[in-house]
């Protein structure tokens, strides 16, 4: 097994793994300990009540930021008529059809982040659904990225808009910010993403619903939060 570095060793012996802390004092503490040169993506991982085996019990949505994640992102529309022009001036990078379609299946081009189509063309994006599929690039109207309101979803999708879902072991894995961003802002983003979690909580979810969390950096160790503390009213 390879040995860690000292500045990955002195960084791991500040954190303290079996205690649960406050937001602010979790965030606090993962920027204080950051070595690396880069400007680290941070990520929340929150370990749900439910059960993804049963479709009543799935937990999918999206959120947008109030801060973003401090990163651009390119979108590609598929779109035609007067929403193709829509989505051109609310600042998607791609927008086409039947040309885009063609262009993705015979060049395997994939240069864009998002994908976003208004419902009358997913019979046309559905011929390349085996390629966007894989790689979470495919639009779906239960994240929004299947709407006829194309300037709304170009421009929340630029302003950092994050799809989300449950995984198989019960766990939402997500992006909430950057390292270098200040202390409140990834405090307002991490309660964003929670407070869309739980609105999104399914009915017939028992118990606990929000059982653990854990923040984390690119290059950091795992904080455990204080799920107590994941609200506006606890901050």
């Amino acid at each position: 097994m390879a040995s860690r570095g000292k500045n990955y060793r002195n960084m791991i012996s500040l954190v303290d793994r079996s205690k649960l802390m406050e937001l602010p004092a979790a965030v606090e503490l993962l920027q204080n300990v950051k070595f690396s040169k880069f400007d680290e993506a941070v990520e929340v991982a929150i370990n749900l009540g439910v059960n993804p085996r049963h479709a009543d019990q799935m937990v999918r949505g999206a959120v947008v930021f109030p801060h973003g994640l401090g990163k651009t992102v390119r979108v590609c529309v598929f779109a035609k008529g007067e929403k193709e022009i829509e989505a051109r001036e609310a600042g998607a990078d791609f927008v086409g059809g039947e040309e885009l379609v063609k262009k993705i299946q015979t060049e395997n081009w994939l240069d864009f982040d998002k994908a976003i189509a208004t419902p009358d063309m997913m019979g046309l994006v559905g011929r390349i659904g085996r390629l966007l599929g894989p790689r979470g690039l495919m639009p779906n109207p239960k994240v929004g990225t299947v709407t006829f309101d194309i300037a709304r979803a170009v421009r929340e999708t630029k302003a950092g808009r994050v799809e989300f879902r449950v995984d198989k072991a019960g766990i939402v894995h997500a992006p909430v910010g950057r390292i270098s961003f200040d202390a409140p802002k990834l405090v307002e983003n991490i309660i964003a993403l929670v407070d869309q979690i739980n609105r999104l909580k399914p009915a017939t979810s028992k118990g606990v619903y929000m059982k653990s969390a854990t923040l984390s950096s690119t290059m950091g160790p795992g904080i455990r939060l204080d799920t107590g503390t994941l609200t506006l009213k606890a901050i």
